[in-house]
């Protein structure tokens, strides 16, 4: 059985509806089970307990919401530590606004997160550009869903980015079990 923990911080309930998506399409693979969980929530042992990771953050001033680097900074740093994160899986998605049509420092939020994760040792999953939606809503470091206008008027994510994370979820969960059969890092 393959285990994934979805976290993630939300604002206005789009990076949770983006967490719910991935959730939502990794429950329905045979032989993996999936916990969906604030940042604020998580423990040391939902992070050991599982196989993968799918991390979901709002884009905040071209960075991580502060739930989720509060996560890294006390769960996680014990964990590095103890090397117990080295070969699990670990993915990202986000959601934001920001004027223009840029995405409001999207690709330094990933970046940012990725740096941590890569720190503990984990195997990043990317979003490949074949994944049917990519061009709705995705980067080369996982699914974006735009939450905002030109003008930041709120609108929510669009259907096309939530079933992009769900694909991205069920990608990030087949590497997961690859890798847990291979038994590499045992």
């Amino acid at each position: 059985m393959t285990s994934i923990l979805v976290i993630y911080a939300s604002d206005y309930g789009n990076t949770e509806k983006m967490a719910q998506a991935a959730t939502d399409a990794i429950a329905a693979l045979a032989d993996t089970t999936v916990v969906m969980k604030k940042a604020e929530d998580v423990t040391a042992d939902d992070f050991t307990g599982s196989d993968g990771v799918l991390i979901g953050t709002p884009v905040h001033m071209g960075s991580m919401d502060w739930r989720i680097k509060k996560m890294i900074d006390t769960v996680c740093s014990g964990l590095w530590m103890q090397d117990k994160l080295n070969g699990k899986v670990v993915g990202v998605f986000a959601s934001g606004g920001g004027f223009g049509g840029a995405g409001g420092g999207v690709e330094l939020t990933f970046l940012a997160m990725l740096n941590n994760f890569a720190e503990l040792g984990m195997i990043f999953v990317p979003l490949p550009k074949m994944i049917e939606g990519y061009k709705k809503g995705g980067l080369q470091w996982g699914p974006y869903g735009r939450s905002a206008d030109e003008d930041m008027n709120h609108g929510g994510v669009s259907e096309e980015v939530l079933a992009l994370t769900g694909k991205h979820g069920v990608h990030l969960a087949r590497a997961a079990k690859a890798l847990k059969e291979a038994d590499i890092f045992a």
